[in-house]
C-alpha cells in the first residue's frame, strides 16, 4: 500500500498513525495529539469530549484522566470507547474504535510525574466533573493541596490512564472534489492479523 506519496505507506497502523502524528506536530497551532473521545454511559446515551494522547504502544492508544470523572465511569463502564483525531493542517484524521484497560503503575507514575507541578496539583484538587460552587473554593482546594504534599506530590490514587485497544483503525486523507482516501484496518482480537480494506470515500 504505497498511494498519496507513501502517506498510507507500512503495513503496522500503530506505525502509521505514529508517524502522520509526528507531521502533525509541525504544523498544528495547537495540541496536535488532540482526540475527540467518545464514550457511553449506563444508559447507551453518547458523550464526546477533547482529551490529549499520551502515547501511541505498539498494541494501543493510551490517554490519562481522574478515575472519578464521568468518562472514567463510562470507560470503566462499558469497556469500550472510540476517538477521531483531525489534523485540518495536513487534512488527515484517523478514527479508531475499540476496548478499554486501565494503565496504572509504573508508567502512569511516569507520565505523572513528567507534568508541570502545577498540573500535578491540580489533579490533587480537582473533584473532576462534580459540581463546584466557584472558581475560589476550586483555588482554596489548590492551595489547601499545595501545603500538604509540597513540590513533589505523587500520582494520586484516583488519577491514571487508559489503554484503546482497536478492533478498528480508520485512516482518512482528503482528496479533491471530496474523493477522498480511506483505508480501514479490522481484526476480530488483538492476536488476530489486520485485515485492510479500501473504503469509498
Amino acid at each position: 500500500m504505497n498511494e498519496r506519496d507513501g502517506i498510507f505507506a507500512g503495513t503496522d497502523p500503530f506505525v502509521i498513525a505514529s508517524r502522520w502524528l509526528r507531521e502533525a506536530e509541525k504544523t498544528e497551532p495547537n495540541d496536535p495529539n488532540a482526540i475527540a473521545l467518545a464514550t457511553v454511559d449506563s444508559q447507551g446515551l453518547p458523550n464526546a469530549r477533547m482529551v490529549l494522547l499520551k502515547d501511541i504502544d505498539a498494541d494501543a492508544f493510551v490517554f490519562y484522566t481522574n478515575y472519578e470523572s464521568a468518562k472514567a465511569q463510562e470507560l470503566d463502564g462499558a469497556g469500550k470507547a472510540a476517538f477521531v483525531m483531525h489534523w485540518k493542517s495536513l487534512r488527515r484524521q484517523i478514527r479508531v474504535r475499540g476496548t478499554i484497560a486501565r494503565e496504572e503503575g509504573g508508567n502512569a507514575d511516569e507520565y505523572f510525574a513528567s507534568r508541570s507541578l502545577k498540573s500535578r496539583l491540580g489533579a490533587w484538587a480537582s473533584r473532576q466533573s462534580r459540581p463546584l460552587s466557584s472558581r475560589a473554593a476550586l483555588m482554596a482546594e489548590v492551595a489547601k493541596v499545595t501545603a500538604k504534599l509540597g513540590t513533589n506530590p505523587p500520582r494520586p490514587p484516583f488519577w491514571g490512564g487508559y489503554r484503546l485497544v482497536p478492533s478498528e483503525i480508520e485512516f482518512w486523507a482528503d482528496g479533491a472534489f471530496r474523493l477522498h482516501d480511506r483505508f480501514v484496518w479490522r481484526r476480530e482480537q488483538p492476536e488476530k492479523e489486520w485485515q485492510v480494506q479500501r473504503l469509498n470515500p
